[in-house]
Parts: structure tokens; C-alpha cells; sequence
């Protein structure tokens, strides 16, 4: 409800940033939330004034000590910084089936195969769903040329079915039987 409220108040507004690095090309976007500047929420202020803390006061990071002007210094490792909550998300949305050229353009990354390399040890793994997608299409292919049997491991090819190179399936022909 909160953001939604936000959404109706302020709604996402144009905003214009270098591209990728502080010299980069500019690159319009549109940005929902603004730091109180009204500008583009800075990563490091953002980590060191609204993240960090938070992280304090849940008990994930000791108290901060401060520094020769009297600035706080949290101690934090990269697994629970603002780069850490990046990764939950690449994780997370992964996990529930978004695809990696969907995450890469998420991520602002101009090339899926970057997000893949990175991101690769999460994408769920499953042997059971790839043997059932390859049980599937020769199901589909077997089917009505099999002797009614519907998967490909309960197929009992008859002796005079082949298989043709150009994907077809053959009574005639040299005998090479599945």
C-alpha cells in the first residue's frame, strides 16, 4: 500500500545519469526513488546511512566505531552489503523461473552470456526436468507412430521401424532400430 501510495504521489520521473561509469555516455531513465536531493539515490550513501544501520540495529553487524571526525564506520563484509542484497535478488528471481536475458536487462547488464558467468551456480539444476523435456518431445513424436505407446521409454519399436536421418520415421528402408 505504501508504494503504491508513492507510486500515485510522485510517480517514476526522468532522470538523466552517465551510463555504466561516472564519464559513460547519458543515459535517460526513469526513477521512482530519489535520494533527498532529489537526485539518484547514491549506492555508498545509501549503504552507510539507511542499509548499514539497519543491519545494526537487526544484530546482523556489531556497533559502528567512529572515525577521527566523528563519522560512523560499520564493519561489514561483502556477503551482507548492498552487493549481497543484489545477488539475493539475481538468486531469488532465478529460483522462481526468470530467465537470464530477463535478469541481465534487470541488472543493467548488456550482455546475458556477463549475467550467465556470474549468476550460473544459482540457476536451479534438474535432472528429473530435463529427462521429462526430453521424454516429452519424443512422447509427442512416438506417439502415433509407436504402436500406441506414449513415452520413449516405454516405446517397443517393432523391428521394421527405423529412424530416417531427415527425422522421419520409416517402415522401409536400412535397418537402424531405437
Amino acid at each position: 500500500m505504501v508504494l503504491k501510495e508513492h507510486i500515485e504521489a510522485v510517480g517514476p520521473r526522468p532522470y538523466t545519469l552517465p551510463w555504466e561509469k561516472v564519464d559513460g555516455d547519458p543515459h535517460a531513465v526513469k526513477l521512482l526513488f530519489r535520494w533527498t536531493d532529489d537526485k539518484h539515490i547514491r549506492a555508498r550513501n545509501y549503504d552507510e546511512l539507511v542499509w548499514k544501520p539497519a543491519l545494526f540495529h537487526a544484530g546482523v553487524i556489531r556497533e559502528p566505531t567512529k572515525d577521527a571526525r566523528g563519522r560512523k564506520q560499520y564493519v561489514t563484509r561483502r556477503e551482507n552489503g548492498m552487493h549481497g542484497l543484489r545477488h539475493y535478488y539475481a538468486s531469488i528471481t532465478l529460483t522462481d523461473g526468470v530467465n537470464i536475458k530477463e535478469l541481465a536487462e534487470y541488472l543493467g547488464h548488456g550482455d546475458p552470456g556477463f549475467t550467465l558467468r556470474i549468476y550460473t551456480h544459482m540457476l536451479p539444476s534438474s535432472h528429473e526436468r530435463a529427462r521429462k523435456a526430453v521424454d516429452s518431445r519424443l512422447a509427442r513424436l512416438f506417439s502415433s507412430r509407436s504402436h500406441g505407446a506414449v513415452t520413449e521409454q516405454a516405446a517397443v519399436r517393432s523391428r521394421s521401424t527405423v529412424w530416417e536421418p531427415d527425422g522421419g520415421l520409416s517402415g522401409e528402408g536400412p535397418e537402424i532400430s531405437l
